[in-house]
This record gives structure tokens, sequence and C-alpha cells, in this order.
């Protein structure tokens, strides 16, 4: 796949602001008790996983060690194998240590979303269906996280409640009907995308018929589902509305989503129920 590019490196350098403020405090009691000398490490993967969070590795190293060398073996957003040794290291052995479990937790956090939104990307490989991640991010780390989903593959949705407009029940409700709500936000926000979720066929029609830029079918049956995408493809094709599917989603359903024919699938669980990949940092030389 091609280099997905990382935020800009004031947001990373934030991220990492943050992380080693919160773990080194008033100074690293523990790395003291090691002699301040240079020293090699490396970063070893305990299991397959698909590589993601240098950016934010090398800044932890590089803010408490400006001159540290680190010589990456595999490339962003690589998948690798248990055992793979990631990157070496040469510094000052302080340093190494006090910035270890903040690289860490970047690299483990970001891999494991990133490996994740992977797996969901092989399951609907060969159908037009796109993983779309949500906000449900950690706190802190949305720009992070949604830039590890990039990297397994998947496609961003709206990044927060600036960038795009969403109309739900609530909206809906408000206003008194789906082509009411669409009106209203279109008027007010006519430059920002605009996408409306509906809950039942009805509701469908209406919103195909005001317009909008992605109408979200939110927890369909099978067959509803299918007749959405029936009727949304009675539309020409340079007017036809992407259909987003959200709730109820697993790798147990993906797959028959995905072969209904819907456009989008966006998925909580990538950046939500993360489990982090098993890295660790060890001085000295790699194993042979």
């Amino acid at each position: 796949m091609s280099a997905v590019a990382p935020p800009p490196a004031e947001v990373v350098a934030q991220d990492v602001a943050l992380a080693l403020a919160e773990d080194l405090g008033s100074g690293d009691v523990t790395s003291a008790l090691l002699p301040d000398i240079a020293d090699d490490a490396y970063l070893l993967c305990k299991e397959d996983a698909v590589v993601c969070g240098r950016p934010w590795f090398d800044a932890c190293h590089r803010a408490l060690d400006p001159q540290v060398r680190i010589d990456w073996r595999v490339t962003e957003g690589e998948r690798v194998k248990p055992g793979t040794v990631l990157a070496t290291l040469h510094g000052r052995a302080r340093a190494l240590v006090s910035a270890e479990r903040a690289s860490l937790n970047f690299m483990q956090t970001l891999s494991a979303t990133a490996t994740t939104t992977a797996a969901y990307v092989a399951a609907v490989r060969g159908t037009a269906a796109k993983i779309l991640d949500t906000r449900k991010t950690l706190p802190g780390l949305r720009q992070a996280q949604k830039y590890a989903v990039r990297v397994g593959g998947g496609v961003n949705h709206r990044m927060g409640l600036f960038d795009a407009v969403m109309l739900k029940e609530n909206h809906v409700r408000a206003a008194g009907s789906i082509a009411a709500a669409i009106r209203a936000a279109r008027a007010m926000h006519p430059s920002l995308p605009l996408i409306v979720e509906v809950e039942s066929i009805q509701q469908l029609r209406q919103a195909l018929q005001e317009g909008c830029d992605r109408i979200l079918i939110d927890d369909f049956d099978a067959a509803m589902r299918r007749e959405a995408v029936r009727i949304a493809h009675e539309l020409p094709v340079d007017r036809r509305i992407p259909l987003e599917v959200s709730g109820g989603v697993d790798m147990q359903t993906l797959r028959a989503i995905a072969e209904d024919g819907v456009d989008c699938i966006s998925i909580g669980g990538l950046t939500k129920h993360v489990r982090a990949i098993d890295l660790s940092l060890k001085l000295g030389p790699p194993p042979a």
C-alpha cells in the first residue's frame, strides 16, 4: 500500500509531551541508577502485527536524547511475524530507559488499531465496501488512532463534531422530519459534508429524495438492508448516495453485510476495543 501521511509534527510532539510528562513527572528516579553511558537497545515484536506508530516512538526517544540513533528494520504499515526486531537504537542508557514506556505505549496501541483495521479490511476484500472508523477513540489520541486506521487500510469517518454534519434521530425529531432537518443543515452549513441516519425504509426514501452525501442505515436487519441497497441503486450512478452500515457489526456478520452491496461499514471497535500488541524494548544488541 502507498505511504500514509501521519498527523502534523506538532500534533505528534504534543501527544509525546503529554505522555512523557505524566510518566516522568519530576524525574525518573529509577533510570538515575544506571550509568549515563552510551548503550544499544532493540525493539522486539512478539506477535503477528501491522506496524504503526513510528513517528511517536521516534519523538519520545528524541525528546530525551536528541542524538539517539534509531534504525528501523521495517516500514510503517508492514505486517510482521512474532520475533521480528523492528528497530535498533543507540543512545544514552538513561534516556533509552526513561522513554521506553511512553514509546511502547504509542507503538502498542497504534499497531493494535492498524492490525485490527487490516483484519476487517481483509474480510471485505472483493466487495465494494470500505471500512470506516468512528469517534470512539481514546481521549487525546484521535488523530493518532485515525492515522492508524488509515495505515491498516481503513477510511476515516469525520474527525470530530466540526468537519461534517451528521443528522440523527434527535435532530430529525426537533426539525419535524428528515426533509426539514436536511434543509436546515444545508442552510446553516452549505460547505460541509452531510450524513443522515435513517431508521426506516420510509426515512431512507425521504433522504434519497432530499439529497445528502451519505446515508447511515443503522441497525437494519438483513432484509431491510438489501431493500435499502435496491432502492438506493434505483438512482442514476451520478446521483447515487453511498449507504453506510453501523451497529451489529463484527467478524461474524461483516462479510454478509458487505456482500449485500453497501458502500461503507463503520466500526467503533477499530479504536475502542483495541488490545495492545505485545512489544518490548530491551537494552543490548538484538539476538543473532
